[in-house]
């Protein structure tokens, strides 16, 4: 029978999950296994009060999806948002295809993640290919985005035009943190209001240094929950790890995902409850943990104003 402390936490949960905003999730249909489609996280994510989620595809841009959805489920509270990720099958540094996607409503541009020479090298190293790899049809191949002497490439610059004319969001994918650095000073120069540092606690190699800076230079920093909750597949760091990150962005510029939708562990949803468990375990207070979960995503993705039960 639980106690009455528990029963409390529960509440609390329930509570901050009613608003709660998850923007990088990886429902399906996908060419690696997924545990549920576009449609079903909705409608899981509406069940429990979320009030947006931002899916997420390394392949494709799930905007058209996202519009067939709200057209046809208007009873389903959840709004759904997409993006798109500059990897090879979409051409990368393609100017059409982020053209189309903002045109379309998409909140974020992704920089390369599975074509990311970053990830490709570090992929290598861990000797394991991505279940989403299109290298299950042909070799990928790795996308530059800096130039030889570090400079921001100019089909990258040009991208990035786009992203500060249409206020979207920049995040940074599976860059190395010494590619991003640059690719951000870059788009503060151009124009862009919005980026998010993709999960510093893996790949990227980011350290607590730079997980500091990037939130200094005001750009938000995003942890991937799957990354740090017991029964995840994908943990690599406990809670501890978790607040030192926060504390070296701060709570203001802190965003929590769940990068949850794979087959082989627990629910999106889910992953946000644990997360949410998390937080309150590590001492941070509702007012705390709603920025974390909510409100600055909707900042960070510009929704605030379509979300006054937020404030």
């Amino acid at each position: 029978m639980a106690s009455s402390s528990e029963n409390g936490i529960e509440r609390r949960v329930d509570g901050l999950l009613k608003g709660a905003i998850d923007p990088h999730v990886h429902s399906g249909p996908s060419i690696a296994p997924r545990a549920l489609d576009h449609l079903e996280l909705l409608q899981q994510a509406s069940a429990s009060g979320f009030a947006a989620v931002v899916t997420k595809d390394h392949d494709y841009s799930g905007v058209m999806t996202a519009a067939l959805i709200r057209r046809h489920y208007p009873d389903l509270k959840t709004k759904i948002y997409s993006s798109i990720v500059l990897n090879n099958v979409v051409g990368g540094f393609n100017p059409y295809a982020v053209e189309h996607t903002a045109a379309m409503g998409g909140k974020i541009v992704f920089m390369p993640t599975l074509a990311a020479e970053n990830h490709l090298r570090w992929q290598a190293q861990a000797k394991w290919t991505h279940p989403a790899s299109t290298e299950k049809m042909r070799p990928a191949v790795g996308i530059p985005v800096l130039n030889g002497d570090k400079t921001v490439r100019d089909d990258v610059k040009e991208v990035l035009d786009i992203i500060a004319r249409n206020d979207m969001v920049l995040a940074s994918g599976h860059l190395h943190i010494s590619e991003t650095w640059p690719i951000f000073e870059e788009a503060k120069r151009r124009g862009v209001k919005r980026m998010v540092l993709t999960h510093p606690e893996e790949i990227v190699e980011a350290s607590m240094n730079d997980v500091k800076g990037i939130a200094a230079m005001g750009a938000f920093v995003e942890h991937s929950l799957c990354m740090f909750l017991d029964g995840s597949k994908f943990k690599i760091a406990d809670g501890e790890e978790l607040r030192k990150h926060i504390q070296a962005a701060g709570v203001e510029q802190t965003v929590l995902c769940s990068d949850l939708g794979q087959v082989g562990t627990f629910s999106p949803i889910e992953g946000f409850r644990r997360g949410i468990r998390l937080c309150i375990g590590l001492g941070y207070d509702d007012a705390q943990i709603r920025k974390m979960v909510s409100l600055n995503a909707a900042r960070m993705i510009g929704i605030e104003a379509d979300l006054p039960s937020l404030q």
